[in-house]
């Protein structure tokens, strides 16, 4: 049975207020996951849930029900939570009177080591949790097979991550490894290293995508690291037609991405 909280002075609640902190996150190995499709695709991926807040006063549809049944059964504690004291809680400002603490995500390289021909992401130094979080989207929807964050500055489980990502952060394999890491472990697979840069004449379009290949995305301020562009098999570009001389990291990554699943003629199921 789920556990009454009317209390703001709980210490359950104060516990998961910190883990807003990254600090805290690192600390214990935990984070925050706020929202019903979050939470949905965390268990329907089989992530544990260690506690589930809820709040009967702010749930939007009919199915929350159905949802904290099957958190119980994968063996989350339920905590029924006043709104005053999950508002506390919440990190959205439109709450939705669900909230979980789960563990980190632990893939790693290891994971990727059976998978043939892989379509990789490497994100470089991403800044922005919504751009981080709208990769992991693209790469989910385009068929890659993992992403690997690198150097990072964004924590890959900072709540809006999550959110950005709509909880792909739970289906997708997410590896954040150091640039050396994940350069040792693609030359020692052949898999090629393709670079975007507006320095080239090579389009990303003339580029083969069908062999095993790492799209390494950097941020718009600065591109990407001199280690990156002299490590890549080869360099690509974006045209840009008009007068803006980049695109978003994001948007540049879900366009690559396409190329690559439309190269590889969508082999993966298409809904």
């Amino acid at each position: 049975m789920p556990l009454q909280i009317s209390s703001l002075q709980n210490p359950r609640i104060k516990h998961a207020v910190k883990l807003r902190q990254r600090s805290h996150r690192d600390d214990e190995r935990l984070m925050l996951v706020e929202g019903y499709r979050e939470i949905k695709r965390a268990l329907d991926n089989g992530h544990p849930l260690h506690e589930l807040f809820f709040c009967r006063e702010l749930f939007q549809g009919p199915n929350e029900d159905a949802l904290m049944e099957q958190a119980t059964a994968q063996g989350a504690q339920l905590y029924d939570c006043s709104e005053p004291v999950f508002r506390k809680m919440a990190y959205r400002d439109r709450p939705e009177g669900l909230l979980a603490v789960a563990p980190h995500v632990q893939a790693s390289l290891a994971d990727l080591d059976d998978v043939p021909a892989p379509l990789l992401v490497v994100a470089e130094a991403i800044e922005k949790p919504g751009n981080l979080g709208t990769i992991l989207r693209s790469a989910d929807a385009a068929g890659a097979d993992a992403v690997l964050v690198c150097d990072r500055c964004t924590d890959i489980h900072n709540p809006n991550v999550v959110r950005a990502s709509i909880g792909i952060l739970f289906a997708l394999p997410v590896i954040e490894v150091s640039t050396e890491e994940a350069l040792e472990w693609l030359h020692a697979r052949d898999i090629q290293i393709v670079a975007t840069t507006p320095h080239t004449d090579t389009l990303y379009s003339d580029t083969d995508l069908t062999k095993g290949t790492a799209l390494v995305m950097g941020t718009e301020q600065v591109g990407l690291t001199s280690t990156w562009l002299e490590a890549a098999t080869v360099q690509v570009r974006i045209p840009m037609l008009g007068q803006a001389d980049s695109l978003n990291v994001a948007s540049a990554t879900t366009l690559l991405l396409y190329e690559a699943a439309r190269q590889r003629g969508f082999s993966k199921s298409a809904q």
